[in-house]
C-alpha cells in the first residue's frame, strides 16, 4: 500500500527495500510496496561522564567531562553512517552511551599517560584540545560530531590528595611572598628618607653656591649689555637707512630685468668667495700666531702681545671700513644709473598710459610690494646657491655685510684703551688706484689688493716681535715700508 511519509524537523526518514540498492534518507517521501522506513532523531545528547585516567608520574586523577554529540547534518555521507550504525538503537540506550563513553575514556587515558601531572594541570586548555581532535577522529567512523566538550576542574581520587596539597603549596608560597614584600616595602621606605634628607642638605649647598655665581655673571653681563645695546643702536640705524634706500629702489630693479640681476649676483657672488677665502685663511694664521702669542705672552712679551692684539684689531677695522665704503659707492652709483634710465622709461611710460594713470599707478605699486618680498627671497637663494649650499659660508658673510666685525672692532678697541700700544700702518704707496690683472681695479678690489700688499710688511712686523716666520707660501712683496 502507498502511503506518503513526512519527519519532524528534528528526523529523517530512512528508506530500504525494493527500488533502493542500500537505504535512502529523506525529510518527506513515498513509500511503495515493498518498502520500509523508519524516523531517527538527529538532535545532539549530552552525555556525562567521570573519567579515571592516570598521568605519567602514575598518579590517579578523576577528569569530569560532559560532550555534546550528535549526527554530522551537512555531510551526507556521515549521515549514511550514522542511519547504517546507530539509528536502529535509542540515543538513550546503554549501547550508544557505552559507545562513546569507551572511545572518550580510551583517548583520554592515552593521552594522560603522555603528560605529566602539572601538564595537565597547567595546561587544560590544551589538554581539551587534545581530547576533543582525538575523539572526534574515532566519532567520524560512526558519523557523529562532537558539537560541543566541557571538561571540569581535575578531582583527586580518594588516598592521592595531589591537587589538594598542590593548592596548599601555591597558599604557602604566596603568604611568604607577601612577608618578604612587606619587609623590602618597609626597607626601602627607611632607605628613602635618609636619602632624601641627604639629598636635601646637598642641594641646599650647591643653591647656595649657584647663587653667588650667579650674581657675579649678573654684574658683568650688565656692564656688556650696556656697551652691546649703544652698539646695537647705531648698527640698527645703519641698516633702517639701507632698508629705506632699498625700498625706494625695488620697483625699479624689478623693471631692470632678471638676466641683469642675474649677472650681477654672480659678480657680487665671485668676489664674496674670493673674500671669505682670504679672511679664512688669515683666521687660520691669526688662530695659530694666538696660540704662540699667549704662551709667549705668559712668559716673556705679554705687552707685545697685546700690541699685537690692537693692531690686528685696528687692521681688521680699517680693512672692513674700506670694503663697506667701496661697497657703497660701487652701490650708488649702479643705483643712479638705474634711476637715471628707468626714469626716463617710467616717464615715457606715463605718457604713454595717460589714460590708465592712476589704476596703472595702484597696480603697480601692489605688484612692486610683491616684487620686494620675491627679490630678498632670489637674494638669500642667490647667495646660497653661490655658496653652493655652505649655510656657515653665507652666515660668515651675512655677519661681514652686517657689520659684526666692525662692533668686534670697536669692543676690543675700547678694551686696550689707554694702554697705548705702540701701532704701525703700512701702505703700498699708491693712494689711487693699482694695476691688476688685465687693467686697472678700483673699488672694493682695490682695496684688496692694497691689504695683500701690505701684508709681506705686516708678517715681518709680526716675526719680529713674536720670533713666528710666516708660512713658506705667501709671497712677499716688496716697495712698501711702514709709515
Amino acid at each position: 500500500m502507498v502511503s506518503y511519509r513526512v519527519a519532524k524537523a528534528s528526523e529523517y526518514i530512512v528508506i530500504t527495500g525494493y527500488g533502493i540498492d542500500d537505504i535512502k534518507l529523506a525529510k518527506k517521501a513515498w513509500i511503495m510496496p515493498g518498502q520500509s522506513y523508519k524516523r531517527f532523531d538527529v538532535s545532539p545528547v549530552n552525555y556525562t561522564f567521570n573519567v579515571q585516567a592516570m598521568s605519567s608520574e602514575k598518579l590517579p586523577f578523576v577528569l569530569p567531562a560532559v560532550f555534546t554529540i550528535g549526527p554530522r547534518l551537512e555531510d551526507h555521507e556521515a549521515l549514511l553512517k550514522y542511519a547504517k550504525l546507530l539509528a536502529g538503537h535509542d540515543r538513550q540506550s546503554n549501547h550508544v552511551k557505552e559507545l562513546v563513553q569507551g572511545i572518550i575514556e580510551g583517548e583520554t587515558r592515552v593521552l594522560a599517560a603522555s603528560m605529566t601531572m602539572e601538564d595537565v594541570f597547567k595546561g587544560t586548555k590544551d589538554f581539551k584540545k587534545e581530547v576533543f581532535e582525538k575523539v572526534q577522529l574515532e566519532l567520524n567512523q560512526f558519523g557523529l560530531l562532537i558539537y560541543n566538550a566541557n571538561i571540569k576542574q581535575l578531582v583527586d581520587v580518594p588516598g592521592h590528595e595531589y591537587f589538594s596539597y598542590l593548592g596548599q603549596k601555591t597558599q604557602m608560597e604566596a603568604a611568604n611572598q607577601a612577608k618578604i614584600d612587606v619587609s623590602e616595602a618597609k626597607m626601602k621606605g627607611e632607605v628613602g628618607a635618609k636619602e632624601r634628607e641627604g639629598m636635601t642638605v646637598q642641594n641646599a649647598a650647591k643653591i647656595d653656591a649657584e647663587t653667588k655665581i650667579i650674581a657675579t655673571q649678573r654684574t658683568g653681563q650688565g656692564r656688556k649689555e650696556e656697551i652691546k645695546v649703544q652698539t646695537e643702536v647705531k648698527i640698527f640705524e645703519n641698516q633702517r637707512a639701507a632698508e629705506v634706500a632699498e625700498a625706494n629702489a625695488t620697483l625699479a630693479k624689478q623693471k631692470a630685468g632678471w638676466a641683469q640681476m642675474a649677472q650681477l649676483a654672480e659678480v657680487e657672488s665671485t668676489k664674496a668667495v674670493a673674500i671669505k677665502e682670504a679672511e679664512l685663511q688669515r683666521e687660520v694664521e691669526l688662530k695659530n700666531a694666538l696660540t704662540q702669542t699667549e704662551k709667549l705672552k705668559a712668559e716673556y712679551l705679554s705687552k707685545a702681545s697685546v700690541e699685537y692684539d690692537v693692531k690686528v684689531q685696528e687692521a681688521n677695522w680699517e680693512l672692513y671700513k674700506k670694503q663697506k665704503q667701496a661697497e657703497a659707492a660701487l652701490f650708488e652709483k649702479e643705483k643712479s644709473a638705474e634711476a637715471q634710465r628707468l626714469a626716463a622709461q617710467a616717464q615715457l611710460f606715463a605718457r604713454q598710459q595717460a589714460a590708465d594713470g592712476e589704476l596703472y599707478a595702484k597696480k603697480k605699486e601692489a605688484e612692486g610690494i610683491v616684487a620686494a618680498a620675491e627679490a630678498q627671497g632670489h637674494y638669500v637663494e642667490t647667495l646660497m646657491k653661490s655658496f653652493k649650499g655652505d649655510y656657515a659660508a653665507l652666515r660668515d658673510y651675512l655677519m661681514i655685510d652686517g657689520g659684526m666685525f666692525k662692533q668686534v672692532a670697536e669692543i676690543n678697541a675700547g678694551a686696550v684703551k689707554g694702554l697705548q700700544p705702540k701701532i704701525s700702518i703700512w701702505t703700498n704707496g699708491d693712494s689711487g688706484s693699482s694695476g691688476g690683472v688685465g687693467g686697472s681695479t678700483s673699488g672694493a678690489l682695490g682695496e684688496i689688493a692694497g691689504l695683500y700688499k701690505a701684508l709681506p710688511r705686516l708678517l715681518q712686523t709680526v716675526e719680529e716681535q713674536t720670533g713666528m716666520a710666516p708660512p713658506a707660501w705667501l709671497a712677499t712683496s716688496s716697495g712698501m715700508t711702514p709709515q
